[in-house]
């Protein structure tokens, strides 16, 4: 599971503004790495029936223990509460101790404009 593509839970209306939320994650082990492929399938669940999901897309490079997400939300109160909730937040609080390393971006995009680039995204997290 190299990539998961951008998928779209709830389609956008058009010519609005979107939360945008990107994310960088290296675990410290091919363990860590592995016990986080091994959860992803539950949040992209949850993400695929999330209110307010306008799109998630996720790559992984396990080998070199780091994933990259994209999500973009209809507000930035839908992304906390994705967060919070569901398998996401028990499976984020048990991997913590797996993380080397962590970024984070947020920012505003149109509709029409996603899904955003990878070297966009990349560029936001350096």
């Amino acid at each position: 599971m190299p990539t998961l593509p951008w998928t779209v839970p709830n389609t956008p209306p058009p010519h609005i503004d979107v939360h945008v939320f990107a994310s960088r994650f290296e675990t410290r082990t091919l363990w860590g790495a592995l016990r986080f492929l091994l959860r992803t399938p539950g949040v992209w669940r949850q993400v695929s029936r999330a209110p307010g999901a306008y799109g998630a897309a996720l790559k992984a490079e396990p080998l070199r223990r780091t994933f990259w997400t994209l999500s973009a939300w209809e507000s930035e109160k839908a992304l906390g509460e994705f967060a919070r909730t569901g398998p996401h937040g028990p499976t984020a609080r048990g991997l913590a101790a797996q993380m080397r390393g962590a970024e984070f971006a947020g920012w505003t995009a149109k509709s029409e404009d996603l899904p955003v680039d990878w070297t966009e995204v990349r560029r936001r997290l350096s």
